[in-house]
């Protein structure tokens, strides 16, 4: 596909919004306010509720998606990353396997090329808020009338802009990062954090409790008085986030840091300038949580489709196969697998599940390991990021590998022997530390601690550069 075909849409790039780029280096602090104000308006759109809709007491089909997703349901932000993600992976695609060929040196095409994601995105939007409004989502489209249902899917459209906008002005310099990866992380930390802290009470046999783990414990210790008992009970409750799972994020957090710190650097000089010298890292986690990211999504989309022809087909034995879905015993209206392909995906429900049944465990174990290599090691070679691509940049900047002479193929070959290797094994360890956290109970998912924790990180390196820039110490 030619370039030449996206210019017949550059008429409509006067109704995508667009953030001019910074025009100069914008403060630290500055940068740490807008960073703050993005995210506190994010955290109040997903409070917001949806003007018109309807209770539904339905099991919602998008529960797989939305740790990922950062989304939250009901509310103006039901919809989340999910548009700007989708359109971004897939002009990446087209642009990574050369389908969609993209001079990133032309400004003019690259403006053209990041036009046309922002309005796919807004298109996925609006298809996404009239499917979900047409699903019953909301109510039935009889009981909505027209004009609410219209009006829930606009809500929703302008849910996917602001995001847009959140994320654009991050990203043209005025901030930290990048504002899907914090929306995501501020998404998980804000569950993490209501988990452990949170003052609402649940009934139930062993009578009221708090749902936060942290007050719960001491909840029990001051009103038992049983003190052990009161501590075995805060550290292993059943259906209630407990002291466990909680130290259990914790260490995920802290192995995940470390393996933070997993790299190789390649020596490098540059021949234009005589004396100068550096290095080009390549981390363990060489493709960061794109693996995790795609083996989520593609769960949580399997689920979808499994889930909604179940209902439509529920004794058809064919169909049965995707799965067999039951209804959650402490989650009235939550659907969850019990049958054939979708039992195996999800984690077990901890160690006791996985010796309960075996095979579901390996076949889980299994099943994560491999689509984490198998779509890390896909990555780089679409999103430009391959020993290929990387050697053509540095050749381009004039670097070359430390005490060889100006080789394209010795960058290439050096490149080689540490690219592929780091993106497959980077992306077995991931899938590995993300099944860990599953067993150990992590709260938030083990998907959503990896995200969480890669988004901090980098956020944590974007701020010690600044810092070290700041200051003059880093060249």
């Amino acid at each position: 596909m030619s370039f030449k075909i996206l210019h017949y849409l550059k008429p409509f790039m006067a109704i995508v919004p667009e953030i001019e780029q910074a025009e100069k280096k914008v403060p630290l602090k500055e940068k740490f306010l807008w960073t703050a104000i993005t995210l506190f308006l994010f955290l109040v759109c997903s409070q917001i509720p949806l003007y018109g809709m309807r209770p539904a007491s339905d099991s919602d089909p998008y529960y797989w998606s939305r740790v990922i997703m950062a989304s939250n349901r009901g509310t103006l932000m039901e919809l989340g990353i999910s548009p700007i993600v989708t359109s971004g992976l897939v002009m990446q695609l087209l642009a990574g396997s050369k389908i969609l060929d993209v001079d990133q040196n032309n400004k003019e095409e690259q403006a053209l090329f990041n036009g046309v994601q922002k309005l796919f995105g807004m298109i996925i939007a609006v298809g996404q808020g009239a499917a979900y409004v047409l699903s019953g989502m909301y109510g039935d489209v009889a009981d909505l009338g027209i004009i609410n249902a219209v009006l829930i899917i606009v809500q929703l459209f302008f849910g996917g802009i602001i995001v847009m906008a959140l994320d654009e002005l991050l990203q043209k310099g005025y901030g930290l990062g990048s504002g899907i990866s914090l929306f995501i992380a501020t998404n998980i930390c804000e569950q993490i954090v209501w988990k452990a802290f949170s003052p609402s009470t649940v009934g139930g046999a062993a009578g009221t409790q708090f749902e936060g783990a942290v007050i719960a414990l001491f909840h029990l210790l001051i009103t038992r008085g049983d003190k052990a008992r009161a501590l075995k009970e805060a550290f292993y409750r059943q259906n209630l986030p407990n002291v466990t799972n909680l130290l259990a994020t914790i260490a995920v957090f802290v192995v995940v840091v470390y393996f933070q710190g997993f790299r190789v650097d390649v020596p490098l000089q540059n021949k234009r300038v005589r004396g100068a010298y550096g290095s080009y890292p390549i981390k363990l986690f060489y493709t960061s949580n794109m693996p995790i990211i795609l083996q989520g999504a593609l769960v949580s989309n399997f689920f979808f489709i499994s889930q909604l022809i179940y209902k439509r087909f529920p004794g058809n034995p064919i169909f049965g196969i995707l799965g067999v879905w039951t209804e959650h015993p402490s989650y009235p209206g939550q659907l969850i697998p019990t049958g054939v392909t979708a039992y195996y995906i999800p984690p077990p429900g901890g160690f006791s599940s996985f010796f309960a049944d075996p095979l579901h465990g390996i076949i889980y174990v299994v099943f994560v390991l491999g689509s984490c290599a198998l779509f890390s090691k896909t990555w780089i070679d679409v999103s430009g990021s391959s020993a290929a691509d990387v050697a053509r940049n540095l050749k381009d900047q004039g670097l070359v590998v430390r005490g060889h002479r100006d080789n394209n193929n010795t960058l290439k070959k050096t490149l080689n022997r540490y690219i592929p290797t780091a993106a497959a094994f980077g992306g077995l360890c991931i899938g590995a530390l993300s099944i860990s956290a599953d067993f150990l109970g992590a709260i938030g998912s083990g998907t959503g601690i990896l995200l969480a924790v890669t988004t901090i990180y980098q956020t944590y390196e974007t701020l010690a550069k600044e810092q070290f820039e700041l200051t003059g110490l880093f060249s």
